[in-house]
Formats: C-alpha cells, structure tokens, sequence
C-alpha cells in the first residue's frame, strides 16, 4: 500500500534534476574512490508491515537510510535518517541485523543493517524521497531493487552473521 507519493510533472523536475546531480557525483567518485559509511533500516511497523521508499535519483524500492556523519555511529545515523526520510515520529527495539559491501559506480561501500520494530510515521515527500510505502514482507513490490531483495531476504532467513558482498546499487 503506496502511502504517499508525487506524481507526474512534480516528480520530473526534481528526478531530472537529481539525475544530472547524480551523474556528476558518479563522475567524481569514479577519480576519488571514497570509502562511504552508511545504515539501512529493515523498519516494520505495529502491524509488520515493511516500509520502503522510492527516491528521486534511483529506481526501485529501497529500505530507508543513509550516510553515517562523521562522529556518529550506525544506529544514530539510522534513526537520524529515519525521522529524516520517512518522518518516523517514535519506534520501538532497534538492534543491528549485518553489514553489507559493495562497490557501486567504481566506490567502497560499507552499510550497517538494523531491524527496528514498531516504527510509526507521519509519511512526508522531500526532494530525495518521492514515495513512502507500507508493504507485508510476503508480499512486496515488483519493482523492489536487487540490492534491497538481497537484505530482506537475507533478514528474513536468519543470515544475520558477517559482512558480504551485494548487488550493486
């Protein structure tokens, strides 16, 4: 269930205009390699629903996150991101899941994953973010990224332990 979301030209301007910004960044990253730091949340709400956004600069559904500023650590940095991106207002335990790495457009990518359960929202649009959804685990959407298939279902077997590669971004 879509909870929120811009449509038609008012999401053109912002996607065309972040795509440019985004080509740019990829050509910037692919003479500097930096090392990214960043957390991703596996949110459930009160009544186990996932919640997923769809952001302006990328297709697909992700799990919501972001980067870890420098003197945060992972959860800090998540929650941040979380009243950031998806307006979560409260939630309940929160506990580190797994790392992820990958090297998308030629960069090192570390990612913390948590689980945080019993996350409530007042779902708002930002130019990052053009849709917020609610979906059960068994059934997600279609057009869900490979890099987010692989988390989800990687939290829903059970293989929380290590650090592994994943599908590019």
């Amino acid at each position: 269930m879509i909870l929120i979301q811009r449509t038609g030209w008012r999401a053109a301007g912002p996607r065309i205009a972040l795509n440019g910004f985004q080509a740019l960044r990829r050509a910037w990253w692919r003479m500097t390699t930096p090392e990214t730091r960043g957390s991703r949340g596996i949110c459930l709400t009160p009544d186990g629903r996932l919640i997923l956004v769809k952001h302006s600069y990328k297709r697909g559904w992700y799990l919501p996150g972001g980067a870890i500023d420098a003197g945060e650590d992972a959860l800090t940095a998540l929650l941040r991101e979380l009243r950031e991106e998806i307006g979560m207002v409260r939630h309940g335990a929160a506990r580190h899941l797994y790392d992820v790495r990958h090297n998308p457009d030629h960069k090192r990518d570390h990612q913390a994953v948590f689980l945080v359960e019993d996350v409530v929202i007042e779902p708002r649009l930002s130019l990052e973010i053009e849709a917020i959804g609610a979906f059960l685990p068994d059934a997600l959407p279609g057009d869900l990224h490979p890099a987010t298939r692989y988390r989800v279902e990687r939290w829903r077997t059970g293989r929380t332990e290590g650090s592994a590669p994943v599908p590019s971004e």
